[in-house]
């Protein structure tokens, strides 16, 4: 248990303070009455007061919209540096997969993956056995893996609800190596960023340079990582530009000065608040204007480094590590551009900040000692991301026409609805139901291939029957953009009909009088 009562749940917004805004809201609406009220008194027609009514009508509905008309999608996160070993035969537990409401993304972020030379040149030809067990482990459950990113050792994984894909867009990826004064992957960051429902996300995993004595490394690599890693996407250039930015990793920080004795003894009774003053992140944040801008849930978990493998004890081995809280995850939502300009000026903030604000509410913050392929514990994050969409409506409509089965060829349609950069080499996926990735197609077909559709065109595609399925099953079809590396689109859900050749083939037994020949 922490040794703290009554702790919050730990909340962030897009401004100072969301409770503000919404008050200021309210007094300004209440403002706007009373001057109604007496506009009223004074008008001399009926056309003016109608007016007047119409237009204070109007900014209250705009007003209580601002603050009413947000969703709120469900985040979880991991971080686990798991040792170089192989993948735990269930990770169900470590995923939540059974929690009410469902989760809408997964970000993992996971360090010291197996990369020795031949493994890695494998795993970058194939799926990697981490990738493979998450994939197979969330499909069933909806789930699709949008993109991944891997560096050596440092992978980072991306899954989504499979109803939210149309609107995770313009994704890129980079990284950046610190070992070995920046030569050698081992340590570093990887990153990946996207759009989602118009608000600008970005995740960056990381591990720092270790040992109790490297603290301001670990500032140095964080502040050069920042640096270094930019994307090709003009409003978002560099991490920090992105409105809302998670840092997590083995960060490698320490609790410095307790001795041995004095830190197990506060953990075994659950005291974690008389080493939070010692945790060398947490005193690094009263001198870093940067990491003031982060934001944490308290740590009102085990150390999660440095354990015995397959126990919860930690550390017996020689070397005596001291217990810490290695691994983590922080948070920034982008303030608002208050601050004077390079001339001088005060930068105003953007025109939607106060229309689209951003609130994110974590719900827990806590590690799993259950799992013990490695010397850390895997620590969660789950998320309320609360805001409201700036995109709802998808770029393309995909419609599959009439009915599929691999007797005849299959006809498909679809229309841009927005301008986008289209590109001939998209293409368009078939995908039977409960599809791990974008790869994951079982035919496809090339877009348009003369020119770039346009705007309201109803462009057909056909696919030849000798590349449909077989037998009957539920699919999806979905256009994939090549400049987004995104699927930007999915058609509603289709039946493909079993095949008279599938039963010709031997796919099928032969039914005589109600039996299986």
């Amino acid at each position: 248990m922490c040794d703290v009562l009554d702790i919050p749940r730990a909340r962030s917004d897009s401004t100072s303070s969301t409770g503000s805004q919404s008050t200021s809201g309210r007094m300004i609406l209440r403002q706007r009455i009373a001057q109604l009220l007496t506009c009223l008194e004074d008008l001399s027609s009926d056309d003016e007061a109608n007016e007047e009514v119409s237009r204070t009508l109007d900014e209250a509905f705009h007003l209580c919209g601002r603050y009413t008309n947000k969703e709120s999608f469900r985040l979880h996160m991991v971080t686990w540096n798991v040792g170089t070993a192989e993948p735990p035969a269930d990770v169900r537990s470590l995923l939540q997969l059974d929690l009410h409401p469902a989760t809408d993304l997964y970000v993992i972020g996971l360090q010291e993956v197996n990369a020795a030379p031949a493994r890695y040149v494998s795993d970058l030809i194939y799926e990697d056995s981490w990738c493979r067990l998450l994939m197979d482990t969330l499909a069933p459950n909806g789930y699709v893996k949008v993109t991944s990113v891997r560096m050596q050792g440092l992978l980072l994984l991306l899954f989504a609800k499979q109803i939210h894909l149309p609107f995770i867009r313009d994704i890129q990826s980079t990284y950046t190596r610190t070992g070995l004064f920046g030569d050698w992957g081992n340590k570093g960051g990887v990153s990946v960023r996207f759009s989602f429902y118009g608000h600008l996300l970005c995740f960056l995993n990381c591990h720092l340079a270790a040992h109790m004595n490297y603290a301001l490394q670990r500032m140095d690599e964080f502040e050069y990582i920042l640096d270094t890693q930019d994307f090709d996407i003009y409003n978002t250039p560099r991490v920090l530009d992105h409105k809302v930015v998670f840092w997590f990793g083995d960060l490698n920080f320490r609790i410095a000065d307790h001795g041995m004795h004095f830190l197990r003894s506060s953990i075994n009774n659950g005291r974690f608040n008389l080493l939070w003053g010692k945790d060398q992140l947490t005193m690094m944040k009263k001198n870093e204007p940067i990491l003031q801008e982060f934001e944490e849930g308290p740590l009102c978990f085990k150390p999660t480094y440095k354990f015995d493998r397959f126990s919860e004890t930690y550390d017996t081995s020689g070397k005596k590590r001291k217990p810490a809280w290695t691994d983590r995850i922080l948070w920034r939502i982008k303030p608002k551009a208050t601050e004077n300009d390079e001339s001088g000026s005060i930068t105003s903030p953007a025109d939607d900040d106060d229309e689209y604000l951003v609130k994110m509410i974590q719900d827990m913050y806590t590690c799993d000692v259950s799992y013990g392929i490695s010397d850390h514990k895997p620590v969660i994050g789950t998320f309320r991301l609360e805001m409201r969409k700036k995109v709802d409506t998808p770029l393309v409509t995909l419609t599959a026409e009439g009915l599929w089965s691999a007797d005849e060829d299959a006809t498909l349609t679809y229309t841009i609805l927005e301008t986008f950069e289209a590109s001939t080499w998209d293409w368009i996926g078939l995908y039977k139901i409960g599809f791990r990735s974008p790869s994951d197609y079982i035919t496809f077909a090339w877009v348009k291939d003369d020119d770039v559709a346009a705007n309201g065109e109803v462009v057909t595609v056909i696919i030849s029957k000798d590349e449909l399925p077989l037998l009957a099953g539920d699919y999806v079809l979905g256009y994939y953009s090549s400049n987004m590396q995104s699927l930007i689109a999915l058609c509603p859900t289709f039946q493909i009909l079993q095949s008279e050749r599938a039963m010709m083939e031997g796919l099928i037994p032969e039914n005589i009088n109600g039996f299986e020949k």
